[in-house]
C-alpha cells in the first residue's frame, strides 16, 4: 500500500526556497525584530512620560513654590516632559526679570519661546523611530508580494522544465511564496498598530504640554505683575 505523502514542513521550505525569496524573508524578518525592539522602547519611554506629567502636575498644582519647584526638578537627572519644559521657561523668567530696564511683555515672550523650544525638543524625542514603523508598516507587505511574485514564478518555471502538472512540482514553489506574503504581514501589522497608537500617544502629551505653557505663562505674568521690574 502506498503511504501518504508527508506534509510540507515550513522550515523545510523556507530552506529550500530560491536565494532571493530567503533573502527577502531575512528582511522581513530582520525589519519585525527592528520593530519590536522600537515598540518596546517606545511604550516604555511613554509609559515613563506619562507619569511623569502625571506626577509634576500633582506637585505643581500642590500649592508648592515655584523657586522649590525648579530647584527640585533642575537637579533632576532624568525630568522629562513638562518638567523640563517648567525648568526653561521657569530659569528664562528669571534670567529676564533679573536684566535692567526690561518690559513685562519681552519677559514674556523670551519664557514663551524658551518653553516650546523645550516643548519641541520633547517631542521630537517622544516621537522618535516612529517614523521607521510606519515605513515598515507601509513597505512590508510589499516586499513580500515580491517574494510572492519571484516564488510563483520560479515555480511555474520549475513546472515548465518539468513538463507534467502536477501538485507535487507546483505545490512547494507557491507554499514558499505564501510564506513569504505571511511575513511580510506579520511585520507589517504590528508596526502599523505601534505607529497608530504611539501617534496618538505623542499628539495628547503635545496638547497637555500646550495646556500646561498657557496656564504657567498666565501664572507667571500675573506674578510678574505684582513685582516690580529691574531697574
Amino acid at each position: 500500500m502506498e503511504s501518504a505523502p508527508q506534509s510540507l514542513s515550513v522550515v523545510q521550505l523556507i530552506l529550500d526556497a530560491t536565494l532571493p525569496v530567503q533573502f527577502i524573508m531575512a528582511l522581513l524578518v530582520l525589519l519585525s525584530i527592528i520593530s519590536w525592539m522600537h515598540i518596546f522602547n517606545k511604550w516604555r519611554s511613554l509609559g515613563k512620560a506619562n507619569r511623569h506629567v502625571e506626577n509634576f502636575e500633582r506637585l505643581f498644582w500642590s500649592g508648592t513654590d515655584l523657586n522649590t519647584i525648579y530647584q527640585r526638578v533642575a537637579t533632576e537627572p532624568d525630568s522629562v516632559g513638562t518638567e523640563k519644559i517648567f525648568a526653561a521657561g521657569f530659569g528664562e523668567f528669571m534670567k529676564l526679570r533679573r536684566q535692567p530696564g526690561g518690559e513685562l511683555s519681552d519677559i514674556m515672550d523670551g519664557t514663551r519661546r524658551a518653553m516650546k523650544a523645550a516643548a519641541q525638543r520633547e517631542i521630537d524625542e517622544l516621537d522618535r523611530h516612529t517614523a521607521f514603523l510606519a515605513t515598515v508598516g507601509s513597505i512590508s507587505p510589499y516586499i513580500g508580494l515580491l517574494g510572492t511574485v519571484w516564488g510563483i514564478m520560479h515555480a511555474f518555471i520549475g513546472l515548465g522544465n518539468a513538463g507534467t502538472a502536477t501538485l507535487a512540482t507546483v505545490a512547494p514553489g507557491i507554499a514558499e511564496a505564501l510564506i513569504a506574503t505571511a511575513i511580510g504581514l506579520f511585520a507589517a501589522i504590528p508596526a502599523v498598530i505601534g505607529y497608530n497608537r504611539f501617534s496618538h500617544e505623542v499628539d495628547r502629551l503635545a496638547l497637555r504640554f500646550d495646556t500646561f505653557m498657557e496656564e504657567f505663562s498666565n501664572i507667571l505674568q500675573r506674578q510678574a505683575s505684582r513685582m516690580p521690574l529691574s531697574n
